[in-house]
């Protein structure tokens, strides 16, 4: 049975985030707010919450899969970053978007997509999102609430409680986030191309 935590979603009460990031450290799989939907999440390193998440959302190795990260630091640390990439993920976030670049080493193989041997990265401006990978102090794996069937992330924490409390540990509540996708941006050896427009929106790219 899932925990069910009301957090602020503008101040955090900084003992819930505690509570949750312990969680997240001893193999739980979260629901928690971002900027453009909620998401689940786990820590990177964790097999088996990540395969539970894969299970959950019925994904296949092809998915691309998403780091969330506290900063540029962090996000250095585990994608190949050029100079255009750090001038532009710097320009746009923290905020809806999603970059897919080569991954480094620090990146486990299995969540790198299988052929291109990227992975996706985001910093959120969700202050409940950018305080858990704060306080957790590395970045976290996170994959937007779609359900199999469905075309939109969940909104409603009441309904996610009703249809998933006996899969996850903990579902955080920030209220009602009506689903946005975030801008998806790959970087190939071209230059940075939109491959989903979402809410973000990138007038240096139009």
């Amino acid at each position: 049975m899932a925990q069910f935590f009301q957090i602020h979603p503008e101040n955090p009460q900084l003992r819930l985030i505690h509570r949750a990031v312990e969680i997240l450290r001893n193999g739980g799989v979260i629901i928690y707010p971002t900027d453009s939907s909620y998401a689940l999440a786990c820590q990177v390193g964790d097999k088996n919450a990540l395969d539970k998440i894969r299970r959950i959302r019925q994904l296949n190795d092809k998915h691309d899969f998403t780091l969330l990260c506290k900063d540029l630091a962090q996000i250095s640390m585990f994608v190949k970053l050029g100079n255009d990439a750090h001038r532009l993920i710097k320009a746009l976030t923290p905020g809806p978007f999603t970059f897919i670049l080569d991954a480094t080493r620090e990146v486990p193989r299995r969540l790198q997509h299988p052929n291109k041997k990227t992975i996706g990265v985001r910093i959120s401006s969700h202050p409940i999102a950018q305080m858990l990978v704060a306080e957790l102090d590395d970045p976290i794996f996170t994959s937007t609430l779609v359900m199999p069937g469905d075309t939109d992330a969940m909104s409603d924490p009441y309904d996610i409680r009703e249809r998933l409390e006996h899969e996850v540990d903990l579902i955080i509540d920030a209220g009602i986030i009506p689903f946005e996708s975030s801008t998806m941006i790959e970087f190939t050896k071209t230059g940075p191309e939109i491959i989903r427009q979402g809410i973000g929106l990138v007038p240096m790219l139009d």
